[in-house]
């Protein structure tokens, strides 16, 4: 494993940072919250012209540091400088003031004003004391196609997709001539296209002398796009190197504290087990032509149990819109819906939870945690909601279903009573999975459950979906990484443009490229039936 603290010859950086001062460096920071000590005396330095990478599992700290480069949470312990002045960073905009601008995972914009406002929030055009709204839509359109983007600066906001949604927030912490620029997980809702045209504006900015810090769990995107990396473990810093010189195993041996070896073994696990038990002649969950006008197509689907269904398809090709037609989160317009083989209607989720189908959604900050309530009380919700307000659970047994679950996922911290706001994103959806497992269901529909998730995280939650599939939990699986999909899944059914277009069985003939061709609507060539293979 390299530990390289000043990297050296990078063709990457410029100029050679071994030449100019770090335009931040952070030493001995330190933060406690109740319980839980957040960092402990880590150590972050970012040059001017560099792309620098902060990784590690969730939980390691990752956003704690950013939150106390932007102002959100102060320093216990260490310092923040820039350009070698120490800053007292007493709120964001403090910040923003300095040259620190971020953007986060979650899009951080008003959905209820127009993109030209979104974008020029709190930096208006003003004539007098007036705002001159012609001139500030016209900026914003400047701003705007930095990133290429060519949007009506009076439409709302909300009428556009997360993906333009994200851009727009990455437009709107350019209009400040930043210093530093935090990306938090820009890509996360972003097609390849969009990608590739990010990272277009991020080296541009990089080579204008921005120090940019860059988090993502998509470690091809890492590689690609950063000079240098920080990683950090349990709230500790672990190393700084060059990317180049720290090779993907290392990297994960860093991030998790075991060897890249034990990671790969628990996949080939994850894999091998897949197919082991054969679903049963009588589906537990039946669709027939269940279609809803806007959402999705009709279609037909059949779920088994001990069987793993998993959909694939793109940003806005009806995969969200088809599970929520299975679990009452939405009515449909048509078709029928059969469980057991007796017809059902579910004009909620909580009649499908009864009938033991539970749904996790995909944005679990919108409509999965409560981030005011504790670890116990969120895992409890579910179970609650069944049993109804009057039948309260009763204490020892909610004790002993959040002791279970905490310790078989691993969920960190250990209190339960920790606010599950103040817990990592993939701590809060084991918490979350924690709290539909807890209504034992005999059908688990997951939404991007590995979304943001670190490596150790994402292979934990992978083993799981297995393991459940092994004793008889029939489990739909969506996730944007067809890699994962086809890793875990006997079946995939394929959506394009809000329709079904295909049901694949999984086998060693059919790679990622198989899939892309048919959402594509393309036919794959011999040699792409086995191109990327499930690996």
């Amino acid at each position: 494993m390299t530990e390289n603290p000043v990297p050296a010859g990078n063709p990457g950086l410029s100029p050679d940072v071994r030449e100019v001062a770090p335009r931040v460096e952070v030493s001995g920071a330190t933060i406690d919250f109740p319980g839980v000590r957040a960092l402990d005396d880590v150590h972050l330095r970012l040059f001017p012209g560099e792309v620098h990478a902060l990784m590690g599992e969730n939980g390691a700290g990752k956003s704690t540091l950013i939150k106390a480069l932007t102002g959100v949470h102060r320093l216990d312990a260490g310092e923040v400088r820039l350009d070698g002045r120490v800053l007292h960073l007493a709120e964001p905009g403090a910040a923003r003031a300095a040259g620190i601008s971020t953007v986060y995972q979650e899009v951080n914009l008003c959905p209820n004003l127009s993109v030209a406002e979104n974008v020029m929030l709190g930096h208006e055009v003003r004539r007098g004391p007036f705002v001159d709204w012609r001139r500030t839509r016209r900026a914003a359109v400047e701003h705007l196609r930095r990133l290429n983007l060519d949007l009506d600066p009076r439409s709302p906001l909300d009428a556009q997709t997360i993906a333009v949604q994200q851009l727009v927030a990455i437009a709107r912490a350019m209009v400040v001539e930043a210093k530093v620029l935090i990306l938090d997980e820009p890509t996360s809702s972003l097609d390849r296209a969009e990608v590739a045209e990010l990272f277009r504006v991020v080296r541009q900015l990089r080579d204008s002398g921005v120090a940019i810090l860059f988090v993502s769990h998509f470690m091809d995107q890492v590689y690609e796009i950063s000079d240098r990396m920080t990683v950090l473990r349990n709230g500790r810093f672990v190393l700084e190197s060059r990317t180049a010189d720290l090779p993907r195993r290392d990297l994960i041996a860093a991030m998790i504290g075991r060897s890249g070896d034990e990671l790969a073994g628990v996949e080939e696990t994850a894999r091998a087990a897949v197919g082991l038990h054969g679903a049963d002649d009588r589906p537990v969950v039946s669709a027939r032509g269940i279609a809803r006008t806007g959402g999705v197509e009709a279609f037909d689907l059949d779920l088994y149990a001990g069987e793993i269904v998993g959909f694939a398809g793109l940003l806005g090709s009806g995969r969200s819109e088809a599970v929520r037609l299975l679990t009452g989160a939405d009515r449909p317009d048509a078709g029928e819906l059969r469980v057991d083989g007796s017809p059902v209607r579910f004009g909620s989720p909580l009649p499908a939870l009864q009938h033991g189908i539970a749904y996790s959604t995909e944005d679990r900050k919108k409509d999965g945690i409560v981030g005011d309530l504790t670890i116990r009380e969120n895992m409890a919700l579910a179970l609650q909601a069944r049993r109804g307000a009057w039948r309260p659970l009763p204490a020892r047994e909610l004790d002993e279903i959040v002791e279970r679950y905490m310790t078989a996922l691993d969920v960190n911290p250990k209190n339960p009573d920790a606010l599950i706001r103040n817990l990592s994103g993939g701590n809060q959806q084991k918490v979350l999975l924690a709290r539909w497992l807890a209504t034992s269901p005999r059908v688990l529909v997951l939404d991007e459950p590995t979304r943001g998730i670190d490596v150790g995280a994402k292979a934990q939650i992978q083993r799981l979906v297995v393991e459940l599939a092994q004793q008889g939990l029939s489990v739909v699986f969506i996730s944007s990484e067809l890699e994962e999909v086809l890793r875990l899944s006997q079946r995939v059914i394929v959506l394009r443009d809000r329709a079904v277009v295909a049901e694949l069985v999984n086998s060693d003939d059919v790679g990622t490229g198989t899939v892309m061709a048919v959402m594509a609507a393309t036919a794959p060539a011999q040699d792409q039936q086995k191109e990327e293979p499930a690996a």
